[in-house]
């Protein structure tokens, strides 16, 4: 049987509330590793490090909720100031995840791109949380909104924990600016997976997730905004994992730059022409292939009866 995410605000949604964070919570010690193809931030530290700021994450993320509800503000403009939290919470967990550390050198300065590179969902996670999913757009996902299945926001909230995971540990290395101070600071504190213990390994790997993330951002997330689908990051048993989940992104198209519009005009046109295209050369083909067989075989009879002919005398 399916469990339904509640409607509106109400007791059985703060329950709900409260079930989904402690299912989560209990997640955390199952994940490993990255079992995905793609590389994150959160991969240069270890396990009980990036366990740990998960749990500050969502502890942080309990309070938010708690403070929106108590301010009592209504959907368009917990939609409008979404960017804001985003913003003001990763900076504010970043701060903790390092004063928990006793990291005191970094001089901080806050990045402004995640408003638009973010993949975390966070307004419909609010918006779940909230208010409930009768506030949910109609043609968002692929279901109606009052018959949202209470895993799709157990799987929003993963996503959305990954991602504020790997935009602090990115806006730390940002910060930190060289190799060899990201790599001090990941021996000082403790915090270092194995894999990236030393400057060269460290190049590399942010190299290639550099080079990764450049074609996320003006290919495969083009890709995806077309045929309408989001990746998401979950938390199994098997470790962190990429899906793929439908959802509405015509107001994320219209905020497109010019790049990525030109990559989607050019996805677009490709399936309008393509295939007439395609449809033009299978008729050149069997039009062509039809008259070298008529060719050959009016060659065969006039060879036969050139034969015919000379054997006949």
């Amino acid at each position: 049987m399916v469990k339904y995410w509640p409607t509106k605000q109400s007791i059985y949604l703060n329950n709900s509330i409260v079930d989904l964070f402690i299912e989560t919570e209990k997640k955390f010690i199952l994940v490993k590793y990255n079992k995905s193809n793609q590389y994150l931030y959160l991969d240069m530290l270890s396990t009980i490090s990036r366990n740990k700021l998960f749990k500050y994450i969502i502890n942080d993320f309990k309070k938010l909720i708690l403070d929106l509800i108590e301010l009592d503000l209504n959907v368009k403009k917990v939609i409008s100031i979404s960017n804001k939290i985003r913003n003001i919470f990763i900076g504010k967990v970043s701060q903790r995840f390092l004063y928990q550390l006793k990291y005191k050198k970094i001089e901080w300065e806050n990045k402004k791109e995640y408003e638009h590179s973010c993949n975390d969902l966070l307004q419909y996670l609010l918006i779940y949380l909230i208010f409930g999913s009768s506030s949910i757009h109609q043609n968002t996902f692929t279901f109606p909104a009052i018959y949202t299945p209470y895993n799709h926001v157990k799987i929003l909230l993963e996503n959305f924990i990954i991602q504020i995971a790997n935009n602090i540990i990115k806006e730390i290395i940002y910060n930190l600016n060289y190799s060899s101070n990201i790599n001090i600071f990941l021996k000082n504190q403790n915090i270092c997976n194995k894999l990236y213990s030393s400057n060269r390994s460290i190049i590399l790997f942010l190299n290639n997730i550099k080079w990764q993330n450049f074609l996320q951002s003006y290919i495969y997330d083009v890709k995806c905004f077309y045929s309408e689908r989001q990746q998401i990051w979950l938390l199994s048993s098997q470790g962190m994992i990429t899906k793929y989940i439908h959802i509405s992104n015509l107001e994320e198209i219209k905020k497109m730059n010019q790049l990525k519009t030109v990559f989607l005009f050019w996805l677009e046109t490709k399936d309008l022409i393509i295939p007439k295209i395609e449809k033009l050369l299978v008729q050149i083909a069997k039009y062509f292939l039809y008259s070298s067989l008529n060719l050959l075989s009016n060659l065969f009879l006039i060879i036969i009866k050139i034969l015919v002919f000379y054997l006949s005398k």
